[in-house]
């Protein structure tokens, strides 16, 4: 797909030069065809598919290939030491062992892959003496969460995300505790401006910054991402979100 678009898309013109207007332009069945010559061999009839979840499988899973991958929650993908929970020392000394490969995840989380079954528990050892080992037992909206950059890295931010998003699932952790959801799913997603790089608009609860200290929240979004969510109160602050 990739050398299909390096050939054929619109390399002079920034504003067209993604995959989708060359699909746009040359149609998909001529798409197809392209791929399909490029590889070799040609596709499979699609099958039936159903989406439930857009969550990581985080602790210990086995792949199809034999071996483990461990997925590490990695809040707002900022790897980093900080107050004893040392993620960036232990993916270090990880790395230093590590035969298998790292891989990102489309939720800002960490994959440790391609793990043998006896080097599992080395692995494992290091997170926990780091204090990074219990890192995806968090609320299901602490795990859920997304947001970008934002102030002060990101010239276009109008308000706060990476820096602020923790803090308040910390404050909205007490009212899922008081409901019974604490270890329920709840997408949360945050950014700092309306070009929406956290993907805010496809969060359970979504929280575009308007003003500094000021949000717009979207309601509503389908869990399983097959619905985006929608307007609900404008430039509200921590309060307010809150309340």
């Amino acid at each position: 797909m990739v050398l299909v678009q390096r050939d054929h898309g619109d390399r002079s013109n920034r504003r067209h030069a993604r995959l989708k207007y060359t699909i746009d332009d040359h149609g998909i069945d001529w798409f197809k065809d392209e791929l399909q010559e490029y590889l070799g061999w040609n596709l499979e009839s699609p099958r039936d598919f159903a989406f439930e979840s857009m969550a990581d499988p985080f602790g210990w899973q086995e792949g199809l290939d034999g071996r483990w991958y461990y997925t590490l929650f990695v809040e707002s993908g900022r790897v980093r030491d900080h107050e004893g929970r040392n993620l960036k020392a232990a993916l270090r000394e990880i790395a230093k062992i590590h035969e298998g490969d790292f891989r990102l995840t489309a939720n800002q989380n960490l994959v440790i892959g391609r793990v043998p079954e006896d080097a599992k528990s080395g692995i494992s050892q290091i997170l926990s003496s780091h204090g990074v080992g219990d890192a995806h037992e968090g609320s299901g909206l602490r795990l859920n969460s997304i947001s970008c950059t934002a102030m002060p890295t990101c010239g276009l931010a109008l308000a706060e995300a990476e820096r602020y998003l923790p803090d308040l699932v910390t404050v909205l952790e007490a009212v899922t505790e008081d409901c019974g959801l604490l270890a329920d799913e709840i997408v949360i997603r945050m950014t700092g401006c309306p070009n929406g790089c956290g993907r805010p608009y496809l969060g359970e609860i979504g929280l575009v910054g308007k003003a500094p200290g000021k949000y717009n929240l979207y309601l509503g979004a389908g869990f399983d991402g097959t619905r985006l969510n929608k307007l609900y109160r404008e430039a509200l602050t921590h309060e307010e979100i809150i309340a």
